[in-house]
């Protein structure tokens, strides 16, 4: 994140050269939505440094959350930058004005956006490994500022050679609302981690894939697991239902086994097994092996 500040701090430098030399209100509009780059880099700092804290007396579950409050306020500054871009298109549209300097503007913003494609592919390998939201945010964030980018580039070449000053204006519209839709998605995003969404279907497939081998190999059974996924963090909860007559230790050597399988399919997961007596259990059936140790497993009372 520290190297997102650093870049958005180059490319806004780049990109308001590139504004003032030629007067195009197309580099002014990139110039706007790398400047919201640069906030939201500086707000997704901020929120990685809070994310990290282990949990404590008032966040039992890590403070994994502060992730998603980054993407929105990125996405809202988008929606700020946007509406800004749309004004200053409009009263461009209004009075064109020609172009000074459109080669030079050209190779400074052209510099910007080769930054911004590889600062924005790193974010997003990053965001995947570390499983970052805000990470993955401005990643894709700085992608969008690419492609905007190659779109300004294009369209002030053609006015650059056409003279059709009229296009300035309308190539920043462009932009305006490709930076609007990038913002729906971020927000969209954001509030769906925030209101305790589920783990992706290709995990939970995975999930259901290791309890359907449990239910074969140790005749347990299991509801359906509930799960939510909290910025980099992943809780996972079940309750399995075992023969009454087994012993605690039995159940919660089953369910040591089931954690540490979980924990190899889904590193950094927190299970939480409930274990409760269940007449369709039959018990085990190949008597595997298991190794004790601490586990969140709560027997039925």
């Amino acid at each position: 994140m520290l190297l997102s500040i650093a870049t958005a701090v180059v490319t806004i430098s780049l990109k308001a050269g590139a504004a003032v030399i030629t007067g195009s209100v197309g580099f002014l509009s990139d110039a706007l939505e790398s400047g919201v780059n640069l906030v939201a880099a500086v707000v997704g700092l901020v929120a990685l440094r809070i994310a990290a804290r282990p949990a404590d007396d008032n966040h039992h579950f890590g403070h994994g959350k502060a992730e998603y409050v980054s993407a929105l306020v990125e996405g809202a500054m988008i929606f700020v930058a946007a509406a800004l871009i749309i004004w200053t298109s409009i009263q461009r549209l209004i009075t064109p004005q020609p172009l000074e300097q459109a080669g030079l503007g050209l190779v400074l913003t052209t510099l910007a956006s080769v930054l911004n494609l590889i600062v924005g592919v790193a974010l997003i390998r990053a965001g995947k490994r570390y499983r970052s939201a805000a990470l993955s945010a401005d990643g894709h964030h700085l992608m969008t500022d690419v492609w905007t980018s190659a779109g300004v580039l294009v369209g002030i070449a053609a006015v650059a050679v056409t003279g059709w000053y009229w296009l300035d204006p309308v190539i920043a519209l462009a932009v305006g609302a490709n930076i609007l839709w990038a913002g729906y998605r971020l927000l969209r995003q954001s509030l769906t981690g925030l209101l305790s969404a589920a783990l992706p279907m290709e995990e939970l497939e995975k999930l259901n894939t290791v309890l359907a081998g449990f239910r074969t190999d140790h005749g347990v059974t299991f509801t359906p697991p509930r799960t939510v996924e909290s910025g980099r963090h992943r809780h996972i909860y079940l309750a399995m239902g075992v023969p009454a007559g087994w012993t605690v230790a039995t159940a919660h050597e089953v369910a040591d086994n089931l954690e540490d399988v979980i924990d190899d399919l889904l590193p950094g997961a927190e299970t939480f097994i409930h274990v409760e007596p269940d007449d369709r259990a039959d018990g085990p059936r190949h008597g595997k092996s298991t190794r004790p140790r601490d586990s969140n497993t709560e027997p039925d009372r």
